[in-house]
């Protein structure tokens, strides 16, 4: 089996530009991307489950470098919206780019995946309750491949960006 090389955003996280003001870097579909460019946008997404619809026609474009919440009462679609937009639900109409990936393609939604972090709602289903904060974090992290010294690094940016940094030893 080939593996097939994927070049979406190599853009850091924060938004930063390591490589120079005006860099830029090609996309999956080789579309070049500057500091500028959204870390996710959503265009015309639909979604149902049966006869519900839990998104009709959204439309978003969020910026990178920036944390946005998602508010509003049970069953208005916020779970479903952030599960295509993670590469978890197979998106049924409209787009969803994440960092210049298409979530729609399988190869750029594989590749993608090691920058994405996901807990689904339902969080104390999906975690150890004899596992540490830290261990229940790890574990996940090892279940998607990440070497130690990734690890380490992104579980203390994960527990410091959440608040959690004080407690990585609570069960």
């Amino acid at each position: 089996m080939k593996h097939e090389e994927v070049a979406c955003s190599t853009q850091p996280l924060d938004g930063s530009d390591q490589a120079g003001e005006g860099s830029v870097h090609p996309n999956a579909s080789g579309h070049a991307q500057t500091q500028h460019t959204p870390a996710v946008v959503v265009q015309s997404v639909s979604h149902r489950y049966g006869a519900k619809q839990a998104l009709d026609d959204v439309s978003l474009t969020i910026p990178r470098g920036v944390t946005v919440g998602l508010i509003g009462p049970d069953g208005v679609g916020k779970s479903t919206l952030l599960s295509l937009i993670a590469g978890v639900k197979i998106i049924q109409a409209g787009k969803v780019e994440v960092f210049g990936c298409d979530m729609a393609n399988k190869t750029q939604r594989q590749a993608l995946s090691h920058r994405i972090a996901y807990m689904p709602q339902g969080l104390g289903h999906n975690l150890y309750p004899t596992l540490s904060v830290y261990e229940n974090v790890d574990f996940h992290a090892r279940l998607f491949g990440l070497k130690a010294h990734e690890r380490k690094e992104r579980i203390r940016r994960l527990l410091a960006a959440t608040g959690l940094a004080p407690f990585p030893g609570r069960a």
